[in-house]
């Protein structure tokens, strides 16, 4: 009996000390991702494989839905949706910077800083709830708030609705998405939201290593991945194809905002911001709610030590990565983000 003990304990040993070489952890991420090895997940976190980038939604739509997402795309670019008329949803949303703006907070009417970052629009319609503090249950409703925004667009909805239909074009293209030129503010948000649902990423080097190209991420970005899963426990958030929990966590930075709470009004929210998808990371700073972070490497070493400000968050630990784990993990997040897609900017209508 004591022997059968002591094997037990030494195959236990062997089994928690594995490790691996370059080409055995090359074959075991090679094989289906039911056969990888167990993620690192605390107990009571609810979480999804990582896998392939999904289309669309809209993708077997398109061409049904095809005048309405031209609609919405000449709405999403039209400076006079906004009171200045200068201002459009692609001042804050550049398809030439993966849908961002590239700023640490997004600039309003008149020059006015607003108190949060920015975030791409790719692959958007995954969330459950929009804006960084969820306020918003639909892209429809997303689409709504900036325009009514006195800091944002600043436009009131009545005046705007009353502008479009003074536009000649935009009767023409209503007609043809809809079947009326009636212009109101259920088809107005409607045709953005739709057009917002198909502005999807690129698919990475590390999608075409899932599709079967064993060669398309380096043996550093290989091991990147296993450190996300394993000891860098990422995945307690940044789980999913779209590399996002779908949920809000307080991660120590949450400064005087309060965030989710604004929403719930529950205590345990306070401090609390949407999980951003990890998708073109590298291609979306600044960083964080609050667009402070302008280093990924920075917030990784923040990440490894545990040093992530004030927060209860028993997901927040010390990694305890070495220089070279810390390195590997960074040239993963390089190998899930991918440069913009092209994109055609509309002309728009008189």
């Amino acid at each position: 009996m004591r022997k059968l003990v002591i094997i037990c304990i030494l195959s236990f040993v062997v089994l928690v000390s594995v490790s691996y070489t370059k080409e055995s952890l090359r074959d075991v991420y090679s094989r289906p991702s039911s056969q990888w090895p167990a993620p690192t997940i605390d107990n009571g976190v609810e979480w999804k494989e990582l896998g392939i980038l999904p289309a669309s939604p809209l993708e077997n739509k398109k061409d049904s839905l095809k005048d309405i997402i031209e609609l919405g795309k000449s709405l999403f670019f039209d400076t006079r949706l906004s009171g200045s008329g200068k201002i459009s949803c692609a001042s804050c949303h550049d398809p030439k910077l993966n849908w961002t703006d590239g700023k640490e907070k997004s600039i309003g009417h008149e020059g006015t800083i607003n108190k949060r970052n920015s975030p791409t629009i790719q692959n958007t319609w995954f969330y459950n709830k929009l804006f960084w503090d969820g306020r918003s249950s639909s892209l429809e409703d997303q689409a709504f708030a900036p325009i009514n925004s006195e800091s944002e667009m600043h436009h009131e909805m009545p005046e705007l609705v009353g502008q479009l239909r003074n536009i000649k074009g935009y009767a023409v293209l209503f007609q043809k998405a809809f079947g009326s030129p009636t212009i109101n503010p259920h088809n107005l948000t409607e045709a953005i939201a739709t057009f917002e649902r198909t502005i999807v990423s690129n698919k990475s080097r590390f999608d075409k290593f899932l599709e079967g190209d064993k060669k398309a991420i380096t043996n550093s970005e290989l091991n990147g991945l296993h450190l996300f899963r394993t000891k860098a426990r990422c995945m307690n958030c940044h789980n999913g194809p779209l590399f996002t929990d779908n949920q809000f966590h307080n991660i120590g930075f949450s400064g005087a905002d309060n965030g989710y709470y604004q929403v719930s009004h529950k205590d345990e929210d306070i401090g609390k911001f949407k999980t951003p998808s990890l998708r073109d990371v590298m291609k979306t700073g600044p960083w964080m709610h609050d667009g402070k972070s302008t280093s990924i490497k920075e917030i990784i070493e923040n990440l490894n030590s545990g040093d992530m400000g004030t927060n209860n968050n028993p997901l927040i630990k010390p990694l305890n990565l070495s220089k070279k784990e810390k390195k590997d993990l960074l040239a993963f997040l390089n190998a899930i983000s991918t440069p913009p897609v092209g994109f055609k900017k509309p002309v728009l209508p008189e």
